[in-house]
């Protein structure tokens, strides 16, 4: 079956803007307008992120913020269609304030520099159900609609549920649930009704709407050929997936946060974005019309049923083909600033730990080991010691260590590797990683492969921590004294992995066999 899907239409295609691109959907969006011949410019806040895609020399990058006016204004200077692919998912108290103020000001920078559509994703709402008594997530992304639908620029708003591809956060939720619990005791939305679709479709309709016609600005629902059950879905998932039938038992007594809490500790879905998702489970979300399919007919197979998006999806899994993954996103709540060598931090407190050793092997295979760390590979020193901290992260509301890769051999800036995320990564020379555990402070990692001669090479580590306040402060003198154990076991045992991967032990030979004759 061929990836990608053209949109309608001849003719070369629009200017496109894509907000979002460092996220799930964007990062899978912008390949698919490249493909119908769409001219593309990403809005990222980190325009880094996106330097390692292997689409980034196709596109412009600039670099802004959605709630600053100047920097949407030059943004869409030029631009046609406009992808408003960004919301503020378990960013605090605040957020549903946040998603207004940028969609307010995304409207209007849209309509002074003459866009002729925005096309925006949000979430299928149940019917039937005052505004006041959804989640606050369904609410905000309901009033993003509104104001982008009333911004004088024609807007196409897709209102899906469930989102079934490889690396979405539902898919994850879905996928971990129902591998690791043979039994589950789960909450009573296992028994709501939703109508999933795959992330293929979602994509299509995204592309085909660039080209609707200019008097077309309304809300569009979007959904799968099939309504089904949480429950329901976990079953078929473990039958694809050839497991064992899942015995599902529901329980009355789980509320949103203690269902999130769950949900936090069995999958690698923090409890943040776990949150809002079963929110959205409490109320049915069924789709009410099918009205987008007379702009942009449905092509044979599709839209896919629930079996086959999943069977995709377990196949980029199984193939590490996952190109982008729900925490290709910034995390609630990370840390944005500079990396301390940067003159802003002059005069700052600073921790470091500097750790260096000889490895016996030339400075490639040192790479391919430090490229590798993390995931199934662990980090090469105290198990115990990283499976207690990821533990205490997740039980404070973090991401802990079960994110894993989103590849297994290979990194790009942007990355989420376990607690932490790839903040530079120089091939064969450097990766330096930035925390996203919960720390009262902000905490790098830096791992270096430097060449020596002779076939050697030089393994060099740091890590540092930028303390806030006294807690800070405190933090790192009550860890300080388990160090050597863990960094400068890590440094060892990446040195030792180095050099067993260039010399590689001889393979044991049978004994000579006896002389019979």
């Amino acid at each position: 079956m061929n990836d990608r899907e053209t949109a309608p239409g001849d003719g070369p295609g629009p200017v496109c803007l894509v907000t979002g691109a460092t996220g799930y959907i964007g990062g899978r969006l912008v390949p698919e307008l490249l493909a119908a011949g769409h001219t593309v410019r990403c809005l990222a806040r980190s325009p880094e992120k996106l330097r390692d895609h292997p689409w980034a020399g196709d596109v412009e990058v600039v670099r802004g913020d959605v709630t600053d006016a100047a920097s949407v204004g030059a943004a869409l200077d030029g631009v046609d269609v406009a992808y408003y692919l960004v919301h503020a998912l378990g960013t605090g108290k605040d957020f549903e304030a946040t998603d207004r103020r940028a969609a307010e000001v995304f409207a209007d920078r849209a309509r002074a520099a003459g866009v002729r559509r925005i096309v925006y994703l949000g979430g299928l709402t149940p019917a039937g159900v005052p505004e006041e008594a959804l989640s606050p997530h369904l609410r905000s992304r309901a009033e993003v609609g509104r104001v982008l639908l009333a911004s004088g620029v024609p807007t196409a708003v897709l209102r899906a549920a469930v989102i079934i591809g490889s690396g979405s956060a539902s898919f994850e939720m879905l996928r971990y649930l129902t591998e690791r619990l043979p039994v589950m005791l789960t909450p009573r939305w296992v028994h709501t009704r939703t109508q999933p679709i795959a992330v293929r479709d979602v994509l299509r309709l995204l592309v085909g709407c660039a080209r609707l016609p200019a008097d077309v600005n309304r809300a569009f629902d979007i959904g799968g050929p099939e309504v089904l059950t949480y429950r329901e879905m976990m079953r078929r998932y473990a039958r694809i997936a050839g497991l064992p039938p899942r015995l599902v038992l529901s329980v009355p007594v789980l509320t949103p946060r203690l269902s999130s809490l769950w949900v936090g500790l069995v999958t690698p879905v923090p409890a943040a974005i776990a949150r809002p998702l079963t929110e959205s489970l409490r109320h049915e979300v069924v789709c009410r019309e099918h009205d987008l399919a007379r702009y942009l007919p449905d092509p044979p197979g599709h839209p896919l049923d629930f079996d086959t998006a999943v069977g995709l999806a377990l196949q980029r899994v199984r193939e590490a083909q996952v190109a982008t993954r729900w925490s290709s996103a910034a995390v609630p709540g990370a840390p944005s600033d500079p990396l301390p060598t940067d003159p802003d931090w002059a005069g700052g407190s600073l921790y470091t730990d500097c750790r260096e050793q000889h490895v016996d092997a030339p400075p490639e295979v040192l790479w391919r080991v430090i490229e590798g760390i993390g995931g199934e590979h662990g980090w090469y020193s105290f198990p115990l010691a990283w499976a207690v901290r990821g533990w205490l992260d997740r039980l404070a509301g973090g991401v802990g260590l079960r994110r894993g890769r989103r590849d297994a051999g290979r990194l790009r800036a942007g990355d989420s590797l376990d607690f932490w995320r790839v903040e530079e990564i120089a091939p064969g020379r450097l990766l330096r990683l930035r925390a996203e555990m919960r720390l009262p402070g902000l905490a790098w990692l830096e791992l270096r492969a430097e060449p020596e001669g002779d076939g050697r090479s030089r393994y060099r580590q740091r890590a540092v921590f930028h303390p806030h306040g006294l807690l800070g402060h405190a933090y790192w003198w009550s860890v300080s004294p388990f160090h050597a154990v863990v960094f400068g076991g890590m440094a060892r045992n990446i040195a030792e992995a180095a050099a067993e991967a260039a010399h590689p032990a001889p393979a044991p030979t049978d004994p000579p066999a006896r002389d019979r004759s």
